[in-house]
């Protein structure tokens, strides 16, 4: 029997996310199922050939990387490269490609996403949430809703990074404990919104502050997008962010109400038995160890539980803490996603 042809991707914006995903898919190897045909970004080829190469947060490439022409060269893989600074000035169609990974961060409402389809994109996956729930056909977080998706959606969103993170944790203690009230703080490395000296770069005016210098809270959609995947805790969330001088590596400080009494022994069981086994084996790691932040990084789970760190005051009020890599953790759910969606198209 012939072994069914590997899906085609195109990836709209090639910086962190994009480049991560396309290492991850790399690194998967003949696995993935699929494949990036297109790359559009502003970068001229030598920048993006040498930023695929080198990365100072996840080393060299794995692979041989050149440039010929508009093409990129991975391994023995050819990538036609476009320089496009909108959706329609490509006709993603005659690209033959399956599904767009929008990885660029600019669109985040459908009316922005229809101007890929309006191309001729056949779907978008997109690496951040939208707007609203209206903005998008779903919103996936994998290991969790992904058996959702029909093959009918066009528009389709892997919530954040975050999102991935907390979700699965919370959907777990739920149906274990009962939740009555959830505070999050997430401690994030810095990002690209932020400048490396004081200089105007956001209007949030804490966003123009050295990002090496401080730490500095910033805005936060997690609660909202959290309850669009749990609606059953919709009013019961309150989310915080802080960003640190850490250039990659995370974690959510999740402070929880519980409906009944427990400790941090149960809490710790329920925590490692669902990093053994079941559905969110491979997504969520436990340890026990002493770490710091640097050990997690290229680690490719949505969350890594630092059992050491598990508190609970009283009778019903808990703490956990979970690490994740921001980049590679979320490039891999993406993958992920990708993979679901398309067989979930291609068997209909």
């Amino acid at each position: 029997m012939p072994q069914p042809r590997p899906y085609k991707v195109a990836l709209n914006g090639y910086g962190r996310i994009g480049r991560c995903v396309l290492r991850a898919l790399c690194e998967r190897g003949a696995k993935a199922g699929f494949e990036v045909v297109a790359i559009n970004d502003l970068a001229d080829m030598a920048s993006l050939e040498y930023l695929t190469r080198f990365d100072s947060t996840h080393g060299r490439f794995p692979g041989e990387v050149r440039v010929e022409g508009d093409f990129l060269h991975i391994n023995d893989h050819v990538i036609k490269v476009f320089r496009s600074a909108t959706p329609e000035g490509i006709d993603w169609g005659s690209l033959g490609v399956d599904l767009v990974l929008e990885c660029s961060g600019v669109y985040n409402t459908r009316i922005e996403g229809e101007r890929f389809l309006s191309a001729r994109a056949p779907r978008v996956l997109f690496s951040q949430p939208m707007a609203s729930e209206a903005d998008v056909d779903a919103t996936i977080v994998y290991g969790i809703n992904q058996a959702e998706l029909t093959g009918d959606e066009r528009l389709v969103s892997a919530a954040s990074c975050t999102t991935n993170c907390s979700v699965p944790l919370l959907d777990l203690l739920n149906r274990e404990l009962g939740l009555e009230y959830v505070t999050i703080t997430t401690i994030h490395s810095a990002m690209n919104d932020q400048p490396v000296i004081d200089a105007y770069h956001h209007e949030d005016l804490r966003r123009t502050r050295s990002a090496f210098q401080s730490i500095i809270p910033v805005s936060t959609g997690l609660a909202r997008g959290i309850e669009r995947l749990l609606p059953e805790l919709a009013g019961r969330i309150q989310a915080k962010a802080v960003r640190v001088p850490t250039v990659n590596v995370s974690c959510l400080d999740i402070t929880l109400q519980v409906a009944r009494d427990t400790d941090a022994v149960e809490i710790n069981r329920i925590l490692r038995e669902a990093a053994t086994r079941g559905p969110l084996k491979g997504l969520l790691a436990y340890t026990e160890l002493p770490h710091a932040s640097c050990d997690f990084n290229h680690d490719p789970h949505s969350a890594i539980i630092d059992a050491s760190q598990t508190r609970v005051s009283g009778p019903r009020l808990v703490s956990v803490l979970a690490w994740f890599d921001n980049e590679w953790g979320f490039a891999n759910r993406m993958l992920d996603v990708a993979d679901h969606y398309l067989h979930t198209i291609h068997k209909q």
